[in-house]
């Protein structure tokens, strides 16, 4: 990867819809150049994917949390993970060190929406000791990584 590559995958992470022809004349190399390039991010599996991203307040989830969950034994995590893994709610989940098994990331509709599923859906699961929760009141920083 060299600078180029830098070029490529930091334009199309601020816009990843930009034109191979608008990424040519800003980086300076041919279209052609630019289309293989990108061909070869995504082979060595640089680029994860492409995805359209949702402001979840605009579709009616104006709450979010991270929870942290604290397992019985670790040897639930898996088992636990596989559960979680159903909540449609949960946008990321992470094996973690530190004073919890797992961290995730979570979309409510509101409150209740939050405080229901926390009592019925994932301190329900076997294994599942406590949890502990932090509501988020604004999201300061969202960015992938820079290169």
């Amino acid at each position: 990867m060299d600078s180029i590559d830098s070029q490529i995958i930091n334009s199309l992470r601020k816009n990843a819809k930009v034109p191979i022809a608008e990424l040519s004349e800003k980086i300076g190399i041919s279209g052609a150049a630019i289309h293989k390039r990108i061909k070869k991010l995504e082979d060595k599996n640089i680029f994860t994917g492409s995805q359209v991203n949702i402001d979840p307040k605009k579709v009616g989830f104006t709450t979010l949390a991270f929870v942290g969950i604290f397992l019985e034994k670790a040897v639930d995590v898996n088992f636990a993970i596989k559960k979680l893994n159903k909540i449609k709610e949960i946008t990321e989940c992470h094996y973690t060190t530190g004073d919890w098994s797992i961290l995730i990331k979570i979309y409510c509709k509101d409150n209740q929406h939050l405080m229901k599923l926390l009592n019925s859906k994932i301190q329900a699961i076997k294994g599942v000791s406590r949890t502990e929760t932090f509501i988020s009141l604004n999201q300061q920083i969202s960015r992938q990584i820079v290169i």
